[in-house]
């Protein structure tokens, strides 16, 4: 039983996080343009700042205010998680469009900040609004409804999402420093209106199950 619900956090913390990482952000602008002068393994080396910025947080959920909430409290973040997830999912099918276009059409970033990968996986992390409404949103309603079946299991839902970011931005960095892009406009814009669609339906799943922990297997 264990076995199987770290399986489903890491399935479900890769999937609401794969959401996140397709749609284009500084991040993404950055690891591609590291891509075309230094090769593929920039994009690895741009998620472990990104990592090292969520560690931080994480554990400022996982050892914070997961001890202080009580289920009253949880009852309450997961349905404000909830609405916040269905409000992403409707911005992502909103701007699909858009995002996929700049996010296929891009070449170079004029972001000059610095030239090391960890660090400016770092810096355009936390300079970037989206992360920190997305931690003291959803982000933290997940974690912590997670956290209610056990610190394994809330770990394996941070594991599955910081693997989503490492897979997705290892491909894109691998597809630009070979000098193609990895998805055409159309692909990308349809991906991306599937990951709005899951997130508005989560959302709404989330915010029914606040009484229970998630069991989705």
């Amino acid at each position: 039983m264990l076995t199987i619900e770290i399986f489903r956090a890491l399935l479900l913390g890769f999937t609401i996080g794969l959401t996140g990482a397709l749609v284009p952000g500084p991040m993404l602008f950055a690891t591609i343009e590291l891509s075309l002068k230094r090769g593929w393994f920039a994009g690895p080396e741009v998620v472990f700042g990104h990592i090292l910025a969520e560690l931080v947080v994480t554990m400022l959920i996982l050892f914070g205010a997961a001890s202080l909430v009580s289920s009253g409290t949880i009852s309450a973040i997961s349905i404000i998680g909830g609405f916040s997830l269905a409000v992403f999912g409707l911005l992502t099918v909103k701007g699909a469009k858009a995002a996929a276009s700049s996010g296929a059409s891009l070449e170079a970033s004029d972001l000059k900040l610095t030239s090391n990968p960890i660090a400016l996986g770092l810096i355009t992390s936390v300079s970037n609004p989206y992360f920190w409404i997305w931690w003291l949103t959803a982000g933290s309603a997940l974690v912590l409804k997670e956290h209610e079946l056990g610190i394994l299991i809330s770990v394996a839902f941070i594991l599955g999402h910081w693997a989503a970011d490492l897979s997705w931005f290892t491909a894109v960095s691998v597809s630009f420093s070979r000098g193609k892009a990895l998805l055409s406009v159309r692909t990308h814009k349809m991906i991306l209106y599937a990951c709005g669609a899951f997130l508005v339906i989560f959302g709404f799943y989330f915010m029914l199950s606040y009484n229970n922990p998630i069991q989705l297997s």
